[in-house]
Parts: structure tokens; sequence; C-alpha cells
């Protein structure tokens, strides 16, 4: 029987963690927790739900500015994930497929590979980019296209990649310094400027991001009708925020503007419902001088050969949990049509769950005869020590 194998997309805000031969992946929150009101008790990743009390809310996160900086916390959360009460793993005897950012230090990578050979032993290992991984995904899906371009809007970075043949084309890779945690920490700001101070409510304004927020197709038309009062302004949502006792979960009325009832505390959502998500095609906005997410697809596309750039076009892939933004990929796909040539075919294309989809394509990644010759394997590390890792993992 061969060695299981573990794939773990790594991300700063979720990690995606399942052995290859499942299905689908668990989501783990990559965080350690504390609630105000349970001091004395942390929760790792998804023990969060045991929490009866989600308000304020301290977070402890291994990633800063989309690097693994804090190794005790990420630590904490692996052997949680690695564990008797998640995977149950026996890490000598299985192979490890993790993920990391584009660009990442070589400290860092070091490092990651003294944990997961020297700490948790694992019999083999393979560290990839989890947009190669996305890449992999999509050429499976059409192996007759042979470039894609893989747009991974994460938690702390966007990233635009674009791949021939599954080989990222690295001098044309683009980062964002846009991504979810930004945006939550402006929402936040906003609604502590005009209605409600919620500085230290990022767990529940991330849920109101998530329930409330969509990106606009016509943005200064969405501005007018947010101008407007009462019915005629269809932009307007009423969110009632929970209080931990009756309500445990936010969530948007029904009707806007309508009665308010005693124990219910609401936040009015009208042009920050579009306003937000804006900030990932116009940083600028708020003094972040970098292109938007639109630009920089196409400025990538520029980088490339000019034999590859038609097929980059007719293949965008949205990955990453920014895309679930209502409006998103129509947004993108407009944008990008008016700015690349006429005679260009534009297609982007959202897949049916774009968080895990790293993650699929690692699956897919471990059943092909390649396989065996990307990974290092435990002997082959102390044998020839860190070298051989960064000869063999191309990120």
């Amino acid at each position: 029987m061969a060695a299981p194998i573990v794939i773990l997309d790594n991300g700063a805000f979720q990690a995606k963690i399942g052995l290859a031969s499942a299905d689908e992946p668990r989501l783990i929150p990559n965080c350690i927790t504390k609630s105000k009101s349970e001091r004395r008790k942390h929760f790792i990743g998804n023990q969060i739900e045991e929490c009866r009390d989600l308000s304020a809310l301290y977070y402890m996160l291994p990633f800063q500015k989309g690097y693994l900086v804090n190794w005790d916390v990420q630590r904490q959360v692996w052997d949680y994930m690695f564990g008797k009460e998640l995977m149950a793993l026996d890490c000598p005897d299985t192979t490890a497929v993790i993920t990391e950012p584009y660009f990442n230090f070589s400290s860092i990578q070091e490092a990651m590979n003294e944990i997961f050979f020297e700490e948790y032993q694992f019999k083999g290992l393979l560290r990839i980019n989890a947009g190669t991984l996305s890449a992999h995904n999509r050429k499976s899906e059409h192996p007759d296209h042979r470039c894609c371009m893989i747009v991974d809007s994460g938690y702390s970075f966007t990233h635009v990649a674009p791949y021939y043949n599954s080989q990222k084309v690295a001098e044309a890779i683009f980062r964002l310094n846009v991504g979810g945690k930004l945006l939550t920490n402006h929402l936040k700001e906003i609604i502590s400027y005009r209605q409600l101070h919620v500085m230290d409510e990022t767990y529940v304004m991330n849920q109101v991001k998530e329930d409330v927020c969509y990106v606009s197709s016509q943005f200064y038309k969405d501005m007018d009708i947010a101008k407007l009062k009462g019915k005629e302004n269809i932009v307007c949502r009423d969110y009632v925020l929970p209080d931990f006792q009756d309500i445990k979960r936010g969530y948007v009325k029904e009707e806007a503007f309508g009665k308010q009832k005693p124990n219910e505390q609401i936040v009015r959502m009208n042009n920050e419902r579009f306003a937000v998500p804006e900030i990932l095609f116009h940083p600028s906005d708020i003094s972040i001088q970098e292109m938007g997410i639109s630009e920089s697809i196409v400025h990538s596309i520029n980088s490339t050969p000019e034999e590859m750039r038609p097929h980059l076009y007719q293949n965008i892939v949205l990955t990453g949990g920014n895309c679930l933004f209502p409006g998103f990929r129509e947004r993108v796909e407009s944008d990008v049509r008016s700015l690349a040539p006429v005679e260009y075919k534009v297609q982007v294309t959202l897949p049916k769950s774009p968080v895990t989809y790293a993650w699929e394509g690692g699956k897919i990644m471990t059943e092909s005869k390649e396989f065996a010759k990307l990974i290092v394997t435990k002997k082959q590390y102390d044998e020839e020590g860190q070298n051989i890792c960064f000869d063999k993992f191309d990120v």
C-alpha cells in the first residue's frame, strides 16, 4: 500500500488540509484566538466554534503581510491539524505537500524544511506555490490549453501569475498588497467613523463583509442610488449584529429601513457594500499607489512573450476568497476586455470552489507519474541537507 499523502494549502487566513485520498479538504482558520470573556482559554483553528462569545476576539496570526513569521503560533496550529483531534497523521509514514507564497524568503523556506523533516519527520516533502497547483488543476480540466493566467486574491495579497504548461513565467508575476484583511480593516474603520465603534470586532465585521459586500459593475451609478432616501435606495441593507445570547450570528434584515426591534443592534450598510471591494480594483482610493487587479492582469500578460498573450487572455482563472464577492468575475472580465487589444478574445473563469481550487490541483498532482520526482525524501534530506530542497523546489 502506498504511503498516505497529506496536502496542506497553508493560507494566511484559512488552511485547507486533507489527505490526497479525500474528496475535499477541511477548512481550518490559520490562527489562535482568545475571547475577552474566556480569558484563560485559547482556541486553535476551528476550535473557535466552541467559543460562546465571539465579541472582541484577540487574534494571534502566524502570517504578517503574507509571510510566515510567527513560528510558535504556526507550530501550534500544525500540531493541532496533524494531531489526533483532526487528521491523526503518522508523520514518519506520510508525504506532505505544502504551499507557500511567491517570492518567499529563503530563511522561511529553510525553517520550513527543518520543521517538516526534523521535527515532524515527514517521509517526503514538496513545497510549492498555490498558483502552480491551481494551474495544474486548470490543465487537467482543459488539457488542450497550454497557457493560463492564475489570479489568486487572498487574505494578504493578490497575485497575478501566468503559466505555460503548468510552469510559471516568473518574470511576469505581479503582486498587489491588497487582500481580504485590508478590506475588513477598511470596513471596520468606515463603520467606526460613521456609525458604531467596531475596531475590536474583526471576526464579526469579516462576516458582515462576506454577507453584504459585492463588486459593482457601474460604480458611479450605484453611488447615485446610494444617495437616495427611503425605498428608492435599493443598495442599502440593514445588518443585525450578533449579541451572542439570542443572536449567535449576524444576518441581513429582509427589508431595509424597517422597524428596529428593541434588542437589535443594527449596522446600516449603504455605499460601503460596494466601495470596500472596489479597493481591489482601485487601491489608490485609500492611498495605496498600485495598479488594481484588472490592470495588473493586462500588465502581466504584456510582460510575457507575444505568442502567449492571446491564449492567456482566453484563460484567466480566479481563485482565493475575494473571488466569492458577487459580481467579481463579471467586473474583471469587463475591465480586462476594455484594456485588452480588440483582436483578442477575453474569457474569465470562476471555478465552483475558488477557495479549495489549489488544494484540488494538489490532489491531481499527487496522482501523476511525475509526482515522485518532485518530492524530497527524508533520506535525501538527511544526506544532502538544505541544498537539495533549494535545488528541487521551484518557489
